[in-house]
């Protein structure tokens, strides 16, 4: 009997848990740790962050699924993983710390044979004083419960303009070092849809404050591809989504510091500003949850298992280099621990070797560059790569060779949707093969057939689609396993 423990039920460990309990017989144990009670749709929360969608929309319990599907569950944090075990425990194991209200704060451990490293992100508010919904002065859509706050304050804004005042609204990145611009993006052109749907757009000045040098560039250093037979960049092409719609972007920037009426932020060029603003949803820089490491003396290793970001090292080269040295095969493969070959650590808990866009910093030595995206697609294939690993490993041995699921390889979809209905919302629809661009195979860094951008009704219709089955999926209602990740 083998014991699996996965540290996390997003995307990824709520993606390897079903697979795994799908692919092994009862003997074995399927055991999931995850401090929320509830699985979120992540996509969908900007919709709830508009108000056209409630938190119960975007998510459900997790303990009903897991006793229907025999998995064990603890609403709990990982706290220490111990991969040698110690005098008391002759097996690996992983401290862990309750959060269930019936049990908070009690601690116990969980011994396994396998580990996922399914965390996914610390949000860290802190990196910019006067970020954050909580201790801060902007929102955000990281969470349902933070959307449905954003949503709320929206609506109030709007209402302030229907009375005649007019606002400033700005949605963006609240670091140097943010991810998730595709969120941003698409959360963006949500809050213009609403201003023009409530009647207010002319009232209503919206910017866009991005890290991005570049419009389009997404994290991925930009994508070229085809569009009406003419090869044409993602700059290009979301500018003209800026222009049609009245957005102002401001590019290559920094916020250093938010109070409750002004954005102060540096640019790549050195100079410093301050925006006046009335309303702004800020994403913050994600860090590797608080996690620690010792061996089976009780020595402290985190340092070995973890970067200093705390995201978990994996099979990926971490050799420091220039950016004109960096490689598609740098990236990892199986996402083995290093060291430690049955610990995976999947989704956004691996630690990326390096950007995929250019790294940049102003002349006072701030970076500012998008870090790499973590989307769902590549986390729940990630999720299915790693729990095909262990059930293979452990039906025919350690030995087996672990499966792969190169970002170099892969590839993912985008689908930034404006507004809900079945008439009435737009798309901008992104396809990219694969994530991280091999300059050496082509020119563009990707298949450039596969490489696509569309926008449209038939994009929205597909982001609704993708939240029902999604959601159905996730739920392992009757025929689940179909469903691609």
């Amino acid at each position: 009997m083998a014991d699996i423990v996965i540290l996390g039920a997003g995307i990824s460990g709520h993606t390897a848990a079903l697979h795994l309990r799908r692919l092994l017989s009862k003997e074995h144990r399927v055991v999931v740790v995850s401090p929320n009670s509830k699985w979120n749709w992540i996509p969908s929360n900007i919709w709830v962050g508009i108000g056209k969608m409630t938190a119960k929309d975007v998510t459900f319990e997790l303990a009903p699924i897991y006793k229907r599907k025999k998995i064990e569950f603890h609403q709990a944090k990982g706290t220490v993983i111990h991969p040698e075990g110690d005098a008391e425990h002759g097996r690996p194991y992983v401290d862990i710390e309750y959060t269930d209200p019936k049990r908070a704060g009690e601690v116990t451990q969980l011994e396994y044979d396998y580990l996922i490293n399914a965390t996914g992100p610390r949000l860290n508010f802190a990196a910019t004083p006067g970020l954050g919904p909580d201790e801060g002065n902007t929102w955000s859509v990281c969470s349902a419960q933070h959307a449905v706050e954003c949503a709320e304050h929206l609506d109030e804004v709007i209402k302030e303009m229907k009375a005649g005042a007019e606002k400033t609204l700005v949605v963006g990145m609240g670091s140097g070092v943010c991810t998730c611009e595709g969120a941003a993006f698409e959360y963006t052109f949500n809050v213009e849809n609403q201003l023009r749907q409530a009647g207010v757009r002319d009232k209503a000045t919206l910017i866009y404050l991005t890290n991005e040098k570049e419009l389009g560039d997404f994290g991925v250093d930009g994508m070229r591809f085809v569009d009406q037979g003419f090869e044409t960049s993602s700059e290009l092409w979301a500018g003209s989504l800026f222009r049609e719609r009245g957005v102002k972007p401001i590019l290559g920037a920094a916020c250093k510091e938010i109070t409750k009426d002004v954005i102060r932020y540096e640019t790549l060029e050195g100079t410093f500003h301050e925006l006046p603003y009335d309303f702004a949803m800020l994403l913050p820089p994600f860090t590797g949850q608080p996690l620690e490491a010792k061996d089976k003396d009780g020595n402290d290793i985190t340092s070995e298992l973890f970067a200093p970001n705390r995201f978990m090292k994996v099979d990926a080269d971490y050799t420091p280099k220039p950016y004109e040295e960096w490689r598609a095969e740098d990236w990892p493969n199986t996402y083995e621990c290093v060291g430690y070959p049955n610990i995976f650590a999947v989704g956004i808990a691996f630690a990326p070797p390096h950007p995929i866009s250019r790294p940049r910093k102003s002349p006072s030595g701030t970076m500012i560059a998008p870090a790499p995206p973590r989307t769902g697609m590549p986390s729940g294939v990630m999720g299915k790569t790693a729990a095909k690993t262990i059930v293979k490993r452990i039906k025919h041995g350690n030995s087996a060779a672990a499966e792969r699921a190169s970002l170099a390889n892969m590839g993912a979809a985008c689908v930034a949707s404006t507004g809900l209905g079945a008439f009435k919302g737009s798309a901008a629809s992104m396809t990219m093969m694969p994530v991280v661009p091999d300059y050496s195979r082509t020119p563009t860094g990707r298949n450039i057939k596969q490489t696509r951008g569309r926008i449209g009704l038939g994009g929205h219709w597909v982001k609704y689609m993708l939240h029902i089955l999604f959601i159905y999926k996730a739920k392992a209602l009757p025929g689940w396993q179909l469903i691609p990740e």
